[in-house]
């Protein structure tokens, strides 16, 4: 692997030992790769998750004088000062929390605390070169914006964010970045839920190939829909790259999704019986819930618009806890509108800079919470609550009734 004399004295150390740390992760992972090269990027995300691992990385880089070349969009931890006020949580989940975030500040990331930065905090470019962790936001920069990002874990995004560079492999070279195998797609996909369940089944199809997607119906897909695709196509399988022809921006025909070669027999074909099995499959527990978490990844604030509507004025179970997580703007607009008072009236809470995934939701557990997110789901119940999955209109009766039947 070639390196620049400059990355050469960063690597022996020349720059202090945080930047020689960060570099030293770069070239093992370039080497790992075969890469031939580092290249420049001008955007990092880190999936920060506030756990012990990925916080002691960004300590010791900021112990050694690391700092970031480029400014990276973090990922959510929890909202240390508003969930306190609802739920208990230990001295040492807290302090862990507060490490985190003083840690990310010392290192000089931009601290959005969004686990969709490709929607809002960090948008980039067709073509673009990025370092990009979290499940969900790699699959969407790839394949709806046509950006290019590996599926960096937290630590080799961190690492690029110091250094400035990423490993030249991967989704990076044009011709990593065509499709493997060809989907038809006969159902009927007409909300984010339904294209979460499409996104599901093709995860499990395709593993960590890329998919080409035909569709039988035209579709038009808006942010929501691709990052609910994205994020469950990247719970059931691993992937961060998919063609939805004539729709994503590198799949204007089949044959380009393809990389201009020979288009492959059909592995599968998708019908809205299939989407009904996996739900099915998904989504068997019923019974009383004592909690509704909508928000993996974050809501929108039009998301949250439709929440409203649903409602239309009636009011949560009082056995029920109801939540959305949503990036932070979201929940920022909704308190301009005055629709977060209105909500909280009828018992929906939001909080942003939040991720299911976190201790402060352990007085849930045990019982059966409900999702919109199977991503959600899987999740919570590696934490010890099971969870059924169901559209957003059935949450929001199930809340109102305080059980899903």
């Amino acid at each position: 692997m070639f390196l620049t004399d400059e990355e050469k004295r960063i690597l022996d150390g020349s720059e202090g030992p945080g930047k020689q740390k960060a570099m030293e992760m770069l070239y093992a992972l370039g080497l790992t790769f075969d890469a031939e090269k580092l290249i420049p990027v001008k955007r990092a995300h880190v999936a920060l998750s506030g756990q012990e691992g990925d916080t002691y990385w960004c300590e010791l880089l900021v112990s050694g004088g690391a700092t970031c070349a480029i400014t990276p969009t973090t990922n959510p931890y929890w909202d240390t000062c508003y969930l306190t006020k609802f739920y208990e949580v230990t001295k040492e989940e807290l302090d862990l929390a507060n490490r985190t975030g003083d840690a990310y500040r010392k290192i000089g990331a931009k601290l959005t605390y969004h686990c969709a930065p490709g929607l809002s905090t960090g948008v980039p470019f067709f073509g673009e070169h990025i370092a990009y962790s979290e499940s969900s936001a790699t699959p969407y920069v790839n394949g709806a914006l046509g950006a290019r990002s590996n599926r960096e874990s937290s630590i080799s995004a961190l690492a690029a964010a110091v250094i400035g560079k990423t490993p030249y492999y991967g989704f990076h070279i044009d011709e990593n970045r065509h499709g493997h195998l060809l989907i038809e797609v006969e159902a009927d996909v007409k909300d984010c839920y339904d294209w979460g369940i499409l996104g599901h089944v093709v995860g499990e199809l395709a593993g960590y190939h890329n998919p080409v997607l035909r569709f039988k119906h035209k579709v038009n897909p808006g942010p929501e829909d691709y990052l609910y695709f994205g994020a469950e196509a990247a719970t059931s399988g691993a992937v961060a790259m998919y063609h939805m022809v004539g729709v994503t921006p590198e799949a204007p025909t089949i044959e380009a999704a393809f990389g201009g070669g020979k288009v492959p027999a059909t592995a599968a074909v998708i019908t809205d019986k299939d989407l009904k099995e996996r739900e099915a499959k998904l989504t068997p527990a019923t019974g009383d819930i004592n909690l509704v978490m909508l928000g993996c990844p974050h809501y929108t604030y039009d998301q949250i618009l439709e929440i409203d509507r649903l409602f239309a004025g009636r009011k949560v179970s009082h056995n029920t806890a109801f939540w959305i997580l949503a990036e932070a703007g979201a929940v920022e607009l909704a308190e301009r509108s005055h629709l977060r008072q209105k909500l909280e009236l009828l018992g929906v809470r939001m909080v942003g800079d939040t991720c299911i995934d976190e201790p402060c939701w352990k007085s849930f557990e045990g019982h059966l919470g409900l999702t919109d997110s199977p991503k959600c789901a899987y999740y919570r119940e590696r934490r010890g609550q099971p969870f059924a999955i169901r559209r957003l209109s059935e949450c929001v009766e199930a809340a109102i009734k305080g059980r899903i039947d």
